[in-house]
């Protein structure tokens, strides 16, 4: 704990993300994580939703809502990113050929990466939104690609797109339009405001 956060236990975090995990220490927020168990697609073909910052949002809801059930008083914080290419969605790659084909249909243009987040305590929402980045690649080479993906291994299948643009993913690309949270998918700036509502931060 430290003086800037109030709350007597730390904030959850509903995901297993290192890159929020590392924002959120970042900022000084206490955590512990504890990972929402729920069934993505499903929850997206419920809602019939095509919208990809709607679906962002929904998708950190129901996270920040399944683990806020178990814990009872806690202070929850569920989020999600989705990527569209127009109006094509993507999702993370289930392995290294579905990754490659990502990639390549990815390079040489401009995608938008859209991050949802919710802080729920027991049934209750406290704040939801979404906010976007716009990210355009480079035209690289075949070689490259798949020199890139030795690099990375098994990593390319935990990020939506197949790239980690905090670590070596930085290579694949040419121009980034978003905030750095945004683009990590955890925006930073309303989450800590409503902490704050929520008395659990420091005015």
């Amino acid at each position: 704990m430290n003086a800037l956060w109030l709350a007597d236990q730390p904030l959850v975090l509903a995901s297993k993300s290192t890159a929020r995990r590392a924002l959120l220490e970042a900022a000084g927020i206490p955590l512990e994580v504890v990972v929402a168990n729920i069934d993505e697609r499903a929850v997206e073909a419920e809602a019939g939703m095509t919208d990809p910052a709607q679906a962002a949002v929904l998708l950190a809801r129901r996270k920040a809502e399944s683990v806020a059930r178990t814990l009872p008083g806690r202070l929850v914080v569920g989020a999600d990113q989705t990527l569209a290419l127009g109006t094509k969605r993507f999702t993370k790659p289930a392995d290294r050929h579905s990754a490659r084909a990502q990639l390549a249909e990815l390079r040489g243009r401009t995608h938008a990466l859209h991050s949802g987040i919710a802080l729920c305590r027991d049934g209750t929402v406290l704040y939801s939104a979404s906010e976007s980045a716009k990210l355009t690649m480079r035209d690289f080479s075949d070689s490259f690609l798949e020199a890139y993906l030795d690099a990375v291994g098994v990593s390319v299948t935990q990020s939506v797109g197949g790239y980690q643009l905090e670590r070596i993913g930085i290579q694949c690309f040419e121009r980034v339009e978003g905030t750095h949270d945004t683009i990590l998918g955890l925006p930073l700036f309303g989450l800590l405001a409503a902490l704050r509502v929520a008395g659990a931060l420091a005015g």
